[in-house]
C-alpha cells in the first residue's frame, strides 16, 4: 500500500462525531497512544506524560511500533507507567482502527515526523509531535495542510517554548529594552564518538522483526540496513544530524523571539572531519543565516550557528547582540557588553547607548528535573501544555506553524550545506530556491 493511500484509508478510520465529542468533556478520560517507542520516548516524553495523566485524566491505551522487540518494551514500559496493561499494535493502520485512542505521542525517526503526523490528525487524533518536524519541503507542506484542514489540537516538541527562561526573554526582547538584535551566535558542541550511535542495538536487529517498507515510508526503496535503521540521524535522507537535532531547537527561538518566519537566505559548510565511521551526514557544521523583512534589505541581523562533534569546548552558547550590549540566553544575563560606549558615542555626535545590566531568572542555567520527579521540567511543561490545549481546543505554544518555520530554516540549511550554494526562500511557492 502506497503512503498517500494509507493517508486516505486513515481519515476514514476509527473516529466519529461521537469519540470527537468525547475528547471535549472535562470528566472524561482521554486514550492516548504511542507512535514509536523511541529513547525519546522512554527518557523524557512518557514520563512526563504519565506525571501529568492522572490529573489531567489521560492514559496510555497503546503503543505501536513496527519493530517487534521495541513494541514488547514499550508495551512493558508504558503499562508500567500506565500502571495497568497497554496494548502492542503492530503498526499504526492498526492503531488507527482503535476507538480507544484520541491522541498520539510521536516519537519516531526525523524523517518520519510529518508523515506520522499526517497519518494521526487525519485520522481525526490529536498529536504531539517530536522535532524536527520536517526535513524536506513537500513532508513540511503536507503536514502544515492536514492540521489545519482537520483543526486537530497539535504540539511540537521544541519544549523550550515552555521554560521559564525563554518565556522571560522573549519578553523582555518584545519590550524594546534591549534595542534591535544585529547579531545572534549559537553553538553546540560534543566530543563524543557514540553520539547517535547504536552499535549493540544493529547486531541484533533482524529485518524479519520489523517492517523496512514501512520505515522508509516517502524515502527510496534500499536495501535493507540496519544501521540506517537504528542509526538514521547519521545518514541523509533520514536525517540531516547536525541541524535536524541541533540548530532546530536554538533556530525556533530565533523565530519565537523576532516574530520572523524564516531566513532571508542561508549559506552553509561542513564536512566529516573526526568521526569516519561510516556516517554520511557531517560532524561539524557552520551555517550563517540572514534575518529581517524582506521588503527592506538594510534591516535585519545575522544567524551564525556552528557545531561540531569532535571536540566540546564551548559546549552549547546562546548570545543575542545589539548597539546595547550582549544577552545570554543560557543564563538570561544581559549584559553592558560591546554596547556603544560614551567615548566611541561622542566621536560620531551621537548618544551612548548601554543596556541595563540584569539576569532575567536567577539560576535559570537548564534545570534538567522538576523537584522530586526526575522528569525533564522544560518536558513536563511542554506536556501539560499540549494535554490541556486537547481539553480546551485552544492553540498550543509550538503549534504546527512553529514547527513549519523551523522546518523551512532546516531544509534551507541542509540545501546550503549540501550544495554548498547560497539559497533563499520563495514564499510563494513556499520553495527553498538555489541563490
Amino acid at each position: 500500500m502506497t503512503l498517500s493511500r494509507r493517508f486516505i484509508l486513515s481519515s476514514t478510520i476509527g473516529w466519529s462525531a461521537a469519540s470527537y465529542a468525547r475528547i471535549l468533556c472535562a470528566n472524561d478520560r482521554v486514550g492516548v497512544g504511542v507512535v514509536g517507542f523511541s529513547d525519546r520516548a522512554k527518557d523524557a516524553l512518557l514520563p512526563a506524560f504519565a506525571k501529568l495523566a492522572p490529573e489531567l485524566n489521560f492514559e496510555f491505551r497503546a503503543v505501536s511500533d513496527i519493530w517487534s522487540r521495541r513494541r514488547e518494551e514499550g508495551v512493558a514500559f508504558a503499562g508500567k507507567l500506565n500502571g495497568k496493561p497497554v496494548d502492542g499494535v503492530r503498526n499504526n493502520d492498526e492503531l488507527y482502527q482503535r476507538k480507544d485512542i484520541d491522541a498520539v505521542i510521536i516519537s519516531t525517526a526525523d524523517f518520519q515526523h510529518a508523515l506520522h503526523g499526517v497519518e494521526a490528525v487525519r485520522a481525526g487524533r490529536d498529536a504531539y509531535i517530536e522535532k524536527p518536524l520536517a526535513n524536506r519541503m513537500e513532508d513540511a507542506r503536507a503536514i502544515l495542510r492536514a492540521v489545519e484542514e482537520t483543526k486537530r489540537v497539535v504540539q511540537i516538541g521544541t519544549q523550550r517554548r515552555s521554560t521559564e527562561s525563554a518565556i522571560k526573554v522573549r519578553e523582555y526582547l518584545k519590550s524594546g529594552q534591549f534595542g534591535d538584535i544585529n547579531m545572534v551566535e549559537l553553538a553546540w558542541h560534543v566530543n563524543q564518538p557514540s553520539r547517535w550511535r547504536r552499535a549493540e542495538l544493529v547486531r541484533t536487529l533482524r529485518k524479519e522483526d520489523t517492517d523496512w517498507d514501512r520505515f522508509l515510508l516517502n524515502r527510496p526503496k534500499v536495501t535493507w540496513d540496519p544501521r540506517k535503521y537504528l542509526e538514521f540521524r547519521l545518514f541523509w535522507p533520514y536525517s540531516s544530524g547536525i541541524p535536524d537535532q541541533w540548530m532546530v531547537h536554538q533556530i525556533d527561538l530565533v523565530h519565537w523571539f523576532t516574530g520572523l518566519r524564516h531566513p532571508r537566505s542561508v549559506a552553509a559548510s561542513g564536512s566529516i572531519y573526526q568521526w569516519h565511521d561510516g556516517r554520511t551526514n557531517p560532524d561539524t557544521v557552520t551555517a550563517v543565516l540572514d534575518y529581517g523583512p524582506l521588503d527592506n534589505p538594510a534591516k535585519g541581523f545575522q544567524v551564525l550557528f556552528s557545531a561540531r562533534m569532535g571536540n566540546a569546548s564551548g559546549r552549547e552558547n546562546e548570545l543575542f547582540f545589539s548597539n546595547r550590549g550582549t544577552l545570554d540566553l543560557t543564563t538570561t544575563h544581559i549584559s553592558a557588553d560591546g554596547g556603544l560606549t560614551k567615548g566611541e558615542a561622542e566621536k560620531v555626535g551621537t548618544q551612548p547607548n548601554i543596556a541595563v545590566e540584569t539576569t532575567l531568572v536567577p539560576n535559570a542555567f537548564r534545570p534538567t528535573s522538576a523537584a522530586n520527579t526526575g522528569v525533564d521540567v522544560s518536558v513536563l511543561a511542554h506536556m501539560r501544555n499540549w494535554m490541556e490545549c486537547i481539553r480546551s481546543r485552544r492553540k498550543p505554544v509550538a503549534g504546527v506553524r512553529a514547527g513549519y518555520d523551523h522546518s523551512v530554516a532546516l531544509c534551507m540549511t541542509i540545501a546550503a550545506l549540501r550544495s554548498g550554494r547560497r539559497v533563499t526562500f520563495n514564499d510563494a511557492k513556499q520553495e527553498v530556491v538555489m541563490a
